[in-house]
């Protein structure tokens, strides 16, 4: 089971590093470099965080990508949610249709609350927290989160 998958990851990182540089503009290559993504990749994913309203963007050579909201504000569930979709931990939800032992799966209830309890859990980090619990292990600097 993958709680996390490595664009959500990658996207928290990201997020960090511009949360850690607030107020300022960084290159993606710059992103990249510092938390060892690669750089197409990491390019793909801040399009989506600027087209949700994440993160602004800048060109020239004093531009690059700024972190848009209040850190404190960007909960990890709706990372999730924009590049996984619903917190999920069973494979048999997954499915288009419905499953045919649907009505008789003694663990369908049981994973439901599971997933309401997780859900719960993500929604109250937020990536504000995430960089206040990394500089208060690391110091002040940020350093890679390390991937999922």
């Amino acid at each position: 089971m993958k709680v996390l998958n490595k664009n959500t990851d990658y996207a928290i990182r990201a997020l960090l590093t511009l949360a850690a540089n607030r107020g300022s503009y960084m290159s993606a290559k710059s992103i990249a470099t510092q938390q060892g993504m690669p750089y197409q990749f990491l390019r793909r994913l801040l399009q989506e965080l600027l087209k949700r309203n994440l993160i602004v963007s800048k060109g020239g050579v004093q531009g690059g990508f700024m972190l848009e909201r209040d850190p404190h504000g960007i909960r990890v569930t709706e990372l999730i949610e924009i590049f996984q979709g619903k917190v999920q931990v069973s494979e048999c939800m997954f499915r288009k249709q419905i499953c045919g032992n649907r009505a008789h799966c003694v663990l369908r209830h049981e994973i439901m609350r599971i997933e309401q309890v997780v859900q719960s859990e993500f929604e109250k980090v937020t990536i504000g927290k995430l960089l206040g619990d990394l500089q208060a292990a690391n110091g002040p600097k940020l350093t890679t989160t390390g991937n999922q």
